[in-house]
């Protein structure tokens, strides 16, 4: 099995299209790290924090710790954990990571193969990207976990993906009459529509089909913020607001806060509208927290 191919098959806990980001995520991280110095490990109590922001902004709505991936991560030979003891893990607990001086770094081997190969970290990184993450935070991602990638590795796509997305993004902005569900935005230069994408309610990372049902035209503030967790769609095809989001600024009130409530704007008469498996997959996997109460008309 080659290295690519045991990026694509980490194993991960996975039931009903329930998203389980830890290992992709703690391997991303390793991988900025390992570029930025390729010496370093990785201490838990270290880079505790960075990897619980990581989860919280990318993962799954439900508490989680940083320390399942930390120490699961070894299984997929591709990491290993050493303490002030010895090599290998002292196990999961948090408390075990930290008073044992747990540290990890990518496997021997592994790191041997990237400094030969100094591009297959960025196929790597683009793996785990194209299977657990929307491609509008791919870029954010990166940022996140400090890898800076090669602007070849970053158009890497699967031939398979890039078609998908052409067809889908017509199907959709056609559907919805090119605006935005959420504000109505439909702007142009000329006849070409821009700042308009369709979104994935369900990600094509969890087995989401290329339908119409499956999609929004969204402007590209609020695919983002729908690939984010702060906005979603409830029952009645009502746009919901995460509690969580805080914005004080007239703009963030405008064009985020006062969506609660509101109905989304289309599909066109004879167009399927989000199929309710989808949004709800979507509110149980991406939405975070709970939805802000209607807004007063």
């Amino acid at each position: 099995m080659d290295w690519l191919e045991r990026t694509a098959k980490l194993r991960q806990w996975t039931r009903s299209g329930t998203r389980a980001p830890h290992k992709p995520l703690l391997f991303l991280y390793a991988l900025g790290r390992f570029q930025q110095d390729a010496r370093a490990e990785l201490r838990h109590s270290a880079v505790e924090e960075d990897l619980k922001q990581l989860l919280a902004e990318y993962g799954p709505s439900n508490k989680t710790t940083p320390a399942y991936p930390f120490h699961h991560l070894v299984s997929d030979a591709v990491w290993e954990v050493r303490t002030d003891h010895g090599q290998g893990s002292p196990g999961s607990g948090v408390r075990e990571l930290r008073a044992s001086g747990a540290a990890g770094q990518l496997a021997p081997e592994l790191r041997a193969a990237l400094r030969r190969e100094p591009s297959l970290l960025g196929r790597m990184a683009r793996v785990l990207l194209d299977l657990n993450f929307p491609p509008s935070l791919h870029d954010e991602l990166c940022g996140a976990v400090g890898l800076e990638l090669e602007p070849a590795e970053t158009e890497q796509l699967s031939t398979v993906r890039r078609q998908r997305d052409r067809r889908m993004r017509e199907l959709v902005l056609t559907a919805y009459e090119y605006q935005c569900a959420f504000c109505g935005y439909d702007g142009r230069i000329g006849a070409v529509p821009v700042g308009l994408e369709a979104a994935h309610v369900r990600w094509w990372a969890f087995g989401c089909p290329d339908d119409v049902d499956n999609g929004l035209c969204l402007c590209s503030l609020h695919h983002r913020l729908f690939d984010k967790g702060v906005l979603g769609v409830g029952d009645g095809h009502r746009i919901l607001v995460s509690q969580r989001f805080v914005g004080r600024s007239p703009a963030a009130r405008e064009h985020v806060i006062a969506l609660a409530g509101r109905p989304l704007i289309g599909p066109q008469a004879g167009a399927r509208p989000v199929a309710a498996a989808h949004r709800s997959w979507h509110t149980s996997q991406v939405f975070h927290g709970t939805p802000r109460p209607a807004t007063a008309a």
